[in-house]
């Protein structure tokens, strides 16, 4: 827990300390309440996961299905309408911005057909999702990979690529500087 609330603090430059982290970040209660809810799914306990993955969406404005697979330190910041679907799988330190979907794209009929098949996205080690953006089908956004705010992703994307627009592109290579908002410091204006 106390690498993980660290994780968080080392990514977002507005936490001032773990316990404001622990009692103020919808992300941290939503990932606590997967966790659970986790459990009685794997446990096929369906209901009760659903109830418990209901209540926290409740409580965060955040949703995430019950058998949705979710590595360490994921981080997501500010939160409110993430939905996260049943077959998605996110690595190891991700980091997801508010209004991101990881969904799926199969019409809704022949429900029988689509269940226990992959239908949502896969997210390697660390990635960026930067708010609003769209990420789905069974598509796999592979290590390091940032993805820019409203962007639309329905293919397969690369280690370290920068994805912008919509239907998303590469526009170059992932660096430490990316920014998820598209804020810059005002040195590139006139550039």
């Amino acid at each position: 827990m106390n690498d993980y609330l660290q994780s968080i603090i080392d990514r977002d430059p507005a936490a001032r300390s773990k316990l404001s982290v622990i009692l103020t970040y919808p992300g941290v209660k939503a990932v606590f309440f997967h966790r659970i809810a986790n459990f009685f799914a794997t446990a096929k306990f369906d209901l009760i996961a659903r109830i418990i993955s209901q209540f926290s969406r409740f409580l965060t404005g955040i949703e995430i299905h019950p058998k949705a697979k979710i590595g360490k330190n994921l981080f997501i910041d500010h939160g409110m309408g993430v939905v996260i679907g049943e077959t998605s799988d996110i690595a190891d330190n991700v980091t997801i911005y508010h209004m991101v979907t990881l969904g799926g794209i199969s019409p809704s009929i022949n429900s029988n057909d689509q269940r226990e098949v992959k239908r949502h996205p896969t997210l390697r080690d660390n990635v960026v999702v930067g708010s609003g953006a769209q990420i789905l089908g069974p598509v796999i956004v592979g290590k390091n990979a940032k993805i820019g705010a409203n962007a639309v992703v329905t293919k397969n994307v690369p280690e370290n690529a920068v994805m912008v627009g919509i239907p998303a592109k590469n526009v170059g290579t992932a660096t430490e500087e990316f920014k998820p908002y598209a804020v810059t410091n005002g040195s590139e204006e006139n550039e």
